[in-house]
């Protein structure tokens, strides 16, 4: 009797809900003068915005 072969699938290294995550594109930003917290934040949801419009399109054809 033959084995299957055990398909290993790798893990995403972003987390779901995530297109570019802050710490990859902090390091795109030259020195942030204001509240990084703040601009954190922002681009966190706007990124969470973004990944939701993504998977409607998809979602919708």
């Amino acid at each position: 009797m033959e084995q299957t072969p055990v398909v290993q699938i790798p893990t995403p290294s972003i987390p779901p809900g995530v297109c570019i995550p802050w710490e990859e594109k902090r390091k795109e930003l030259a020195e942030i003068k204001g509240d990084e917290s703040l601009i954190r934040r922002i681009w966190e949801d706007n990124d969470a915005l973004a990944y939701m419009y993504i998977w409607q399109v998809l979602e919708s054809f």
